[in-house]
């Protein structure tokens, strides 16, 4: 089983935070083999510096390469509005997956960020994932829940 793991990457938190999630859901997985994708190992700072003004494009084709190959996502859906790329990464996986390849939002942040009272976040955002948890525990409940999907 591969899952893709979105969210934002630009400031140490939250590659910080996002390290420990991807460690977190490996050392968790079930007993099914798991491999998390985070776009973060998909290359270098020097990888980056060497493609120069081809950075943007090599980092969106290996982003979006890694998410054709997936069979879930998890997204960070944490702050004010969720992350633009994020919220790309989980409509483009949307658009494009086959039955049974699920989007599961995890959202830690308490403050309201959608379009109605009741909202957790955009309704685009809210329609598209299966399922949005509060916290990592929970998270890796929905995780271990996939195998058994992914395998009908």
């Amino acid at each position: 089983m591969r899952i893709y793991l979105a969210g934002p990457l630009f400031t140490q938190a939250e590659q910080d935070w996002l390290r420990r999630l991807k460690a977190q859901i490996l050392a968790r997985a079930p007993a099914a083999p798991v491999e998390v994708c985070w776009p973060h190992d998909l290359f270098s700072a020097q990888e980056i510096a060497n493609w120069a003004d081809r950075a943007k494009h090599e980092i969106f084709d290996r982003c979006r390469e890694h998410l054709d190959r997936a069979d879930a996502v998890v997204a960070l859906l944490d702050g004010t509005q969720v992350d633009d790329g994020t919220a790309w990464e989980i409509g483009y996986f949307y658009a494009r997956r086959k039955p049974g390849k699920p989007i599961i939002g995890i959202r830690t942040d308490f403050r309201k960020a959608g379009d109605t009272d009741n909202a957790r976040v955009n309704l685009m955002i809210d329609c598209a994932c299966d399922a949005i948890v509060t916290t990592v525990d929970d998270l890796l409940i929905e995780i271990g829940k996939l195998p058994a999907q992914l395998a009908m």
